[in-house]
C-alpha cells in the first residue's frame, strides 16, 4: 500500500480520537500494513494533544515533529497566516518563504500545489523544491496553513496533506468547543454570583450594624464572616472546589441567615460524611440549593424552619441532598421555571420563582455539561410539603480538580 494512502486511511479513521491499539493481545502485528496503521495512529496521537490548546506557537511546535512524520515530507511548515508558527525538518533556510507559500490558500480556501519556480533555491542538494499548502479551518473561517514540502509531488501526498490538514482542523474544532464550554461555565458562575441576594447582602449589614452597640464582639464575628463568605463567592479563578470549602462557605451563610433571624427561627441540620471532604465539585454548585432552602423554609411561615444538609459516600459518587420542611412548590410549575419558561409577575425579590428557577437551573445545566446528563439535580416538592433537592458527583473524574481559594 501506498505510504501517503495509508496516512489517509489512517488519519480519517482516528478523527479527533486518541489511537488505542485494540489487537494488543489478541494478535501479532504479523503485516507491513498491520505495523504501518498502528504506527500512524500512535503518530497522529502524539500530535493531538498540542493542537488541542488551538492554533498557537508552542502548540505547532510540539506537533509539527509528529504531523510531518505523518507525512513523510522532506519538511512541514504551520502558520496562523499572520505567522510562521513551526517549520520541522530540512531546510530551514526555506522557512522565511512559508508566509508567501500561505497567502493563496489562506485567501481562496483551497490547497495549492507549489513548484519549484515558486519554492527551490540555489542549494542542489536541497531536498525542499516542492510544497502542498493546505488551509486549515475552523467555523468556516480559514485560521492558517498547514505546507508540506518535498522534492518531488505525487497525487497521493497531496490527498494525504489534505487529510491531515482536516486532521487538524478536527483537532482545532475541538479546541474551540473546549474554550467555547470553558467561557460558558465561567458566564453561569458570573450569573449565580449576580444572584446572590443583594436583599441578604443588605439585611447581613444590617444585622451586623445592629450588633454594633449591643455586642461589639459579636459585630466582629459577623463583620469577618461575611468578608469571608463574599471573598469565596466572587473568587475570580477555578471552575471547581472542593466539597469541604464548598460547606464552609455555606456555613458561614447560614451564620448571618440565624444572627438574622434567630437560632431559634432557623435550625440546621448537617450530617456529612468526611470521607467526601475533599471531593471537587463546580464551584457555587451548592450555594443556591441551600439559599432557596432559607428562602422557602421561612416564607409564609411563623414557626421556625428546619434545613437539613446530607453528604454521603455512594461508592464511586458523593451524594448531597438539601432539604427544607417549607412552603413547597407545584411540581409541574417547577418544571417550567427549570426549563427557563416561566413568565410570572412575582417581583425579582428573595422569594421569587425566577430567582429560584435560575440558580437551580443553572447548577442543573453545570452538572450535566460537566458529567452528563444522569448527574442532573433531581427535585422533590409538592405545595406544602417542603422541597429536596438532591446531586451526584463522581469521587474522580479526569480533568475534573479543585483550585484553592
Amino acid at each position: 500500500m501506498d505510504v501517503a494512502l495509508a496516512v489517509v486511511a489512517a488519519v480519517a479513521v482516528t478523527g479527533g480520537l486518541a489511537a488505542v491499539p485494540w489487537w494488543r493481545g489478541r494478535r501479532e502485528l504479523g503485516s507491513p500494513a498491520d505495523r504501518a496503521t498502528f504506527q500512524t495512529l500512535h503518530t497522529a496521537s502524539l500530535a493531538a494533544p498540542p493542537l488541542r490548546a488551538g492554533l498557537t506557537e508552542q502548540g505547532a511546535q510540539k506537533a509539527a515533529r509528529h504531523l510531518r512524520e505523518l507525512l513523510g515530507s522532506a519538511a512541514l511548515a504551520i502558520t496562523d497566516g499572520e505567522r510562521l508558527l513551526a517549520w520541522d525538518g530540512s531546510g530551514d533556510h526555506h522557512a522565511e518563504g512559508a508566509l508567501a507559500h500561505a497567502a493563496g490558500p489562506m485567501d481562496s480556501g483551497r490547497t495549492e500545489v507549489l513548484g519549484p519556480d515558486t519554492v527551490a533555491c540555489a542549494y542542489l542538494d536541497c531536498p525542499v523544491k516542492h510544497a502542498v499548502v493546505v488551509p486549515l479551518t475552523t467555523d468556516d473561517r480559514v485560521v492558517g496553513t498547514l505546507a508540506a514540502y518535498g522534492d518531488d509531488v505525487s497525487a497521493g501526498l497531496i490527498r494525504a496533506a489534505e487529510e491531515v490538514g482536516h486532521w487538524v482542523d478536527a483537532q482545532l474544532q475541538l479546541a474551540e468547543l473546549d474554550r467555547s464550554r470553558t467561557l460558558l461555565m465561567e458566564a453561569e458562575v458570573r450569573a449565580l454570583r449576580a444572584q446572590i441576594s443583594p436583599h441578604f447582602i443588605y439585611n447581613s449589614l444590617t444585622t451586623i450594624a445592629s450588633f454594633v452597640r449591643t455586642d461589639p464582639e459579636r459585630a466582629r464575628e459577623l463583620l469577618l464572616e461575611f468578608a469571608d463568605f463574599t471573598r469565596y463567592s466572587f473568587r475570580r479563578h477555578g471552575d471547581f472546589t472542593t466539597l469541604s470549602e464548598e460547606l464552609h462557605s455555606i456555613d458561614r451563610y447560614l451564620l448571618l441567615q440565624r444572627a438574622r433571624f434567630g437560632d431559634d427561627r432557623l435550625r440546621v441540620t448537617l450530617r456529612i460524611a468526611p470521607e467526601v471532604l475533599p471531593v471537587a465539585v463546580p464551584f457555587l454548585c451548592l450555594q443556591p440549593l441551600v439559599e432557596n432552602a432559607v428562602r422557602h423554609g421561612l416564607q409564609d411561615r411563623t414557626g421556625p424552619g428546619q434545613i437539613t444538609i446530607i453528604a454521603e459516600d455512594a461508592g464511586a459518587d458523593a451524594v448531597i441532598s438539601v432539604e427544607d420542611d417549607g412552603i413547597g412548590m407545584d411540581p409541574e410549575r417547577l418544571r417550567h421555571i427549570l426549563a427557563g419558561e416561566y413568565r410570572g409577575a412575582e417581583p425579582d425579590g428573595e422569594g421569587s420563582p425566577e430567582a429560584a428557577g435560575i440558580g437551580l437551573g443553572n447548577v442543573d445545566g453545570r452538572l450535566r455539561q460537566v458529567y452528563g446528563d444522569e448527574y442532573g439535580l433531581q427535585v422533590e416538592t409538592a405545595t406544602g410539603a417542603g422541597t429536596k433537592v438532591t446531586l451526584r458527583v463522581p469521587k474522580y473524574r479526569p480533568g475534573v480538580t479543585a483550585s484553592g481559594v
